[in-house]
Parts: structure tokens; sequence; C-alpha cells
């Protein structure tokens, strides 16, 4: 469960970061590929265990999607530089670049290697996955974006994204799907804006990391956890808060991106793509809300060799969070109007 922080993995980490500075801030097709590569070549090793079976499977199915990515991204570029030289928007490159990108980030139709992958690796890693691995990608898909073919693959990642995790009993499959859900929204941002998009990203990352923390320390994995321990009252109130505040309900501070996106999308008469984003954040926030209300519903006694790391301190710490998260509406309308 607790984070082994050594040299190795503080220098992988170092790298991971390092490559994504260098992939954003490339002023040519080709440095791009290159933070992409280095940012792959650095995240192998911090998911990689020899001792761990799961692990080692998902570090494998890793490499081998996002070179496949690599090799469509560069080939695409190859293709470009030799058909056209001014680099202007064309439909089928600008398809192929956005595909390759699309492939590395998880999204639809590119995304049935994502949950398996989330499956095999630990809470630290998996907020990685969900967070920074999406940033560089989704910067490189800015500079040669095909608005229409965008806008259709972030309406189909909202869609299946609420729809896939209806089935699932793991949490991190749950939090997989929830992931390409969210995907959507931020495609849909950055189609809007830049700036948009960052707070999104930074709020969803504040979020992730909120609920990764706590099942992190409760050493959760599966839905049934949840369910069957006598947890203390307050760890389920601020799941509960945090759960909320992903699916988007309105006093919490996950609601306010959407809703700027939800403007925004009817500014622009994008009526039958807001329907779809409204009513499958619906969807996921029923999901939440079966999960959350069975754990309040059920009480159980703690069994013996149930094991928790959370102590005064981290409560202290974890009710900072949702204080935020509880009071982000009343912060943000007093910042932005």
């Amino acid at each position: 469960m607790y984070l082994l922080i050594n040299s190795n993995k503080m220098f992988f980490i170092f790298i991971l970061f390092f490559s994504t500075l260098i992939s954003t801030s490339a002023n040519s097709w080709l440095g791009c590929w290159i933070g992409l590569e280095i940012n792959l070549l650095s995240f192998i090793p911090l998911i990689s265990k020899s001792n761990n079976l799961l692990n080692s499977e998902a570090s494998l199915k890793y490499f081998l999607i996002q070179s496949i990515a690599s090799i469509n991204f560069l080939f695409s570029i190859i293709l470009m530089m030799i058909f056209m030289k001014n680099f202007e928007i064309n439909f089928i490159f600008s398809i192929l670049i956005n595909s390759s990108l699309l492939m590395k980030m998880g999204s639809t139709p590119f995304h049935f290697w994502y949950p398996n992958i989330m499956e095999g690796l630990s809470w630290f890693n998996c907020f990685i996955l969900m967070t920074w691995q999406k940033i560089s990608p989704m910067i490189i898909l800015s500079y040669y974006m095909n608005n229409k073919f965008i806008m259709l693959i972030s309406m189909i990642n909202v869609i299946l994204g609420s729809i896939g995790g209806f089935n699932q009993l793991s949490l991190r499959k749950l939090l997989a799907f929830s992931s390409i859900n969210n995907l959507g929204w931020l495609m849909m941002s950055l189609l809007i804006s830049e700036n948009l998009w960052m707070m999104y990203m930074m709020l969803y990352s504040f979020l992730i990391f909120i609920l990764l923390l706590m099942f992190m320390l409760l050493m959760f994995l599966y839905l049934n956890q949840l369910f069957n321990f006598n947890m203390n009252f307050i760890i389920k109130i601020s799941i509960m808060i945090n759960f909320m505040s992903m699916g988007g309900l309105p006093p919490f501070i996950g609601f306010f991106p959407k809703w700027i996106i939800i403007n925004f999308m009817l500014n622009f008469k994008l009526y039958i793509v807001c329907f779809s984003f409204i009513m499958m954040s619906l969807m996921m926030l029923f999901l939440y809300i079966r999960i959350i209300y069975s754990s309040f519903m059920f009480f159980n006694f703690k069994i013996k060799w149930f094991k928790s790391f959370i102590n005064n301190k981290m409560i202290i710490l974890i009710n900072m969070f949702n204080f935020i998260s509880l009071l982000g509406m009343i912060l943000s309308t007093m910042f932005f109007f």
C-alpha cells in the first residue's frame, strides 16, 4: 500500500514530468514525438514490478499500445511532411494525427486497453495515468485539431464512459470509465478554450487525488469493501462528497466547470451535444449515488484483519479538502462574477 520512495522512483517521476514539458514546449512535430517517447519510457519502470504479475502484464500492455500510437503519430507526421509543405489543416492527416493521440490518452474508440491496464496498477500510478498522462497528448491535439471529429469523439466518450461503468465491481475499473467520461468533457473544454481546459483539468485532478488518497489509505480495491466495512462516518461522508463532486452535482466544485461548458455549448447552439452530455452526466451521478447509498445503508461490524492507515491527522486533512469541495461554488462565484 505505502509508497516506496527511492532514488530510482524519484528519478523516473522527474523524467515523467520533464518529458511532458518537452512535448508541450517543442516547436516541431519531431520534438513532440520525442517528448511522448521519453514519457512512455519513464512511466514503464514506475508501473512494472517483477514480483507482481498484474503489474508486469499492465506494463507490457501499456508499452505495446503506446508504441503503436507513437508509430502512427510519427507515420502521420512523415506523410504530412512529404505531401504538404505548409502543414495546412487537411481532413485525412488531421484525423490520423488526432486518432494516434486519442489512442495515447485512452479515448474512444481506442479505449479498450484503458480499464484493463488500470486494474493492474497501484492507486498512485492510477492517479498519474488518469491525470498527468493526458496533458501532453491533449496539448498536442490542440495544435492540429479536426473540430467536428473531436466533437463526435467527445460525445462517444461521454456515452461509453457512463454506460461502461454500470457492471463494474472493481473501483479502479469504475474510475477508469469515469475518466473516459471526463475525457469527453475535457475535449469539449479544449474546443472552447485552453484556459477552460486547464481549469477543468486542475479541478478533475484535485477531486481524483482526494478519492484515490482515501482508497489508498483504506486499502480499498473493490466495491464490496465499501459496503462490508463499518468505516468512520466522517470517511463515508467524505467519499460521498467527492463522488457527488465528480458527478457534477450543483453545490460542489465539480459542477462549476461543467456548468461553464454547458453554457458555451448552448451559446454555440449545440443542443443535441449538450443534451447527450447532461444525460450521461446524470447516469454517472446515478452510478455514484448507487455506490454511496449502499455503503451508507449496509452496516457490518469491523473485521479483525481490516487494516486502515487513516489516523486523526489524515481525517483533518481530508476534511480540509472536503471543505474546499463544498465551498467551491461559493468561492468560484466570488472570483468569477
